[in-house]
């Protein structure tokens, strides 16, 4: 079912990103703001961070304090079934075309009163495919206003070229250097917000990040990753996913298709891959 206006599709294809209001039913958003809430008391009976929660270091039972719930489309069927057969997909296939896998997803929660910022970065560099018909649509949980730290994304910045993601000492640090930063126009970055239910979508060479949250209210985004039906992983990092690489539009492609430009890789995580808070605040620790 087609989504998008000729217009949103032109602004992504332009920009790298799109902002999509209205797509999200009442229904929806009711339900998965239900489950999540669920998750979030959960998260109580835990002191440390495990493979289902990405936890701040202030966390505790009676003050929860998350920054991720990871991989939630494996953790309860809604978040599949909203995946899978919301809009989302839908979107997907009209920016990707008539064959489309899930590749991942995650719920970033930025707690208020000062909830984690996350620098810039492009997400390609994380998990390289053989083409860059990869992106990323997310949907805000509440109501995200100027203040509450929206997801900024830098017009056009995915025609430009991939950063390196290690810093001088070759240490993975999951953003891009200061040095290269200069070379962007971070002042010109789009914040995206809106109300519940509001959908961003970016591509997977997009240079985006965001401010710590510094208001008193959370500001759930759960996101999930797509790719055409021709852009192969390079790596295993969601292999073992319940639903990676799960077709959600058209047929598997047995041919890869490969872009001419080359994408960095990133370390041999081992199976022991930390979140992108983790990592960025593992450099900052470490000066």
């Amino acid at each position: 079912m087609k989504q998008l206006s000729n217009a949103q599709k032109q602004h992504y294809l332009e920009q790298g990103y799109c902002k999509i209001p209205g797509l999200v039913s009442i229904e929806w958003l009711t339900e998965l703001n239900q489950v999540t809430a669920q998750f979030v008391e959960e998260s109580r009976d835990v002191s440390q961070s495990n493979r289902r929660f990405d936890l701040e270091a202030d966390h505790s039972a009676s003050a929860p304090r998350l920054r991720r719930l990871n991989s939630p489309v494996d953790l309860h069927e809604t978040y599949w079934r909203f995946a899978s057969e919301g809009p989302f997909a839908d979107i997907a296939e009209d920016l990707l075309g008539a064959h489309v896998k899930f590749h991942h997803s995650k719920l970033n929660f930025k707690w208020g009163g000062g909830g984690e910022a996350v620098k810039w970065h492009q997400d390609i560099q994380f998990w390289p495919h053989t083409n860059y018909d990869v992106l990323t649509l997310g949907v805000y949980l509440t109501d995200v206003s100027a203040d509450m730290a929206p997801m900024g994304i830098i017009p056009g910045s995915h025609h430009g070229p991939l950063f390196d993601l290690y810093d001088e000492y070759e240490q993975w640090t999951g953003h891009i250097r200061r040095a290269d930063l200069e070379t962007l126009e971070t002042d010109q970055a789009d914040y995206v917000q809106g109300p519940a239910g509001t959908i961003t979508v970016h591509n997977c060479r997009a240079v985006h990040g965001s401010p710590p949250n510094m208001s008193p209210s959370p500001r759930p985004l759960l996101l999930c990753a797509y790719s055409a039906g021709d852009a192969m992983p390079i790596t295993s990092l969601t292999a073992g996913g319940k639903y990676s690489e799960v077709m959600v539009r058209g047929e598997r492609q047995k041919w890869a298709r490969f872009d001419g430009r080359p994408v960095p890789m990133p370390p041999d995580w081992g199976g022991s891959y930390q979140s992108i808070f983790q990592y960025q605040q593992e450099k900052r620790d470490n000066g």
